[in-house]
């Protein structure tokens, strides 16, 4: 059990878990009023959650460096990518500092296993590339998939290069059928919000929003649903390894990268294979929403239209 003060200033005794909600949500409005994003605070919710549910009956104060390690050793268990686990980190790293301010705790101890193992993650994967697949392996991973939803994303994330919190931030209402494309949701790492997609995928899309009709609770806005409502990081990440290991192509005990694959394995396939299709370059950076830096790109504005046609001239069919 854990205590609280209430406003009068006496002692209330709370469940651990009602303690745990209260400090989470505390953190969540500090995280509103510091003008963090819907998406970022909705990413940390879901992964403080996941670590405070692995403390099982401990308060987040009562963690030492060696829960830490067993949480990354478990993320490791459960499949989850180094650079993935470097986000899981990143998030309680803001969550563990935000309770230092609150004088909660003395020091952050999230601080050391990041420095000693994450870091290292990044240190080690100097050199080497993302897995780079061909276009059959790509066709392979999807119908391997049985679930018409993780279909769907898997071929969005193929046919659009976006980023795994871009496509978890998707709304059904962001969709423009006419030209088959969609708008992303502001972030500071995209310029060009606006990404397409070609036949293939809007098959697929069709048919996952027939069968989340019957998913959907009323109201929910969220392309991409799971049992809770809008799809988590995680479950993204776990319908994307076990289609990979399916298909032979993600080794979860190596630790060489190009032995991995996820969901920004996905966007480096995007990128590779519209350049090897010919795309012109500007084209290529456009659709990934990078910061083009030459002078000439802040006079050269590329016409929508005619980005939508190049796409779809060079984007690589599946054969699904």
């Amino acid at each position: 059990m854990s205590n609280l003060s209430d406003s009068s200033g006496g002692i209330i005794s709370v469940s651990t878990r009602q303690y745990v909600k209260d400090l989470t949500e505390r953190f969540l409005k500090d995280c509103r009023d510091r003008g963090m994003t819907p998406e970022s605070i909705q990413t940390y919710l879901w992964e403080v959650e996941d670590f405070t549910n692995f403390l099982g009956e401990r308060t987040p104060e009562q963690a030492n460096r060696a829960d830490l390690k067993g949480y990354l050793d478990c993320l490791k268990e459960r499949g989850v990518s180094k650079t993935t686990a470097g986000y899981y980190f990143s998030a309680l790293k803001t969550f563990y500092d935000y309770m230092v301010f609150e004088d909660l705790i003395a020091a952050n101890p999230v601080d050391a296993i990041r420095k000693r193992y994450i870091q290292g993650y990044k240190h080690d994967s100097q050199g080497h590339t993302h897995q780079i697949i061909s276009v059959e392996d790509a066709a392979k991973i999807i119908s391997s998939l049985m679930d018409i939803r993780d279909k769907a994303l898997m071929m969005l994330l193929f046919k659009t290069g976006v980023r795994r919190r871009e496509l978890i931030a998707m709304d059904v209402d962001d969709i423009n059928w006419k030209d088959q494309s969609i708008m992303l949701k502001p972030t500071a790492k995209r310029t060009n919000r606006i990404v397409f997609f070609d036949d293939e995928a809007a098959a697929l899309l069709r048919r996952w929003l027939k069968a989340r009709e019957m998913r959907a609770k009323p109201g929910e806005k969220a392309l991409f649903i799971g049992t809770r409502g809008r799809l988590r990081q995680n479950g993204i990440q776990v319908a994307i390894v076990h289609a990979a290991i399916r298909a032979g192509l993600h080794n979860p005990a190596s630790d060489d990268m190009e032995d991995h694959f996820s969901a920004h394995s996905c966007r480096h396939w995007f990128t590779t294979h519209l350049r090897r299709a010919g795309m012109p370059r500007e084209f290529i950076q456009e659709l990934r929403g990078d910061v083009r830096k030459e002078a000439i790109d802040i006079y050269d504005h590329i016409d929508k239209e005619e980005l939508r046609k190049s796409y779809l001239a060079h984007v690589p069919q599946l054969g699904i």
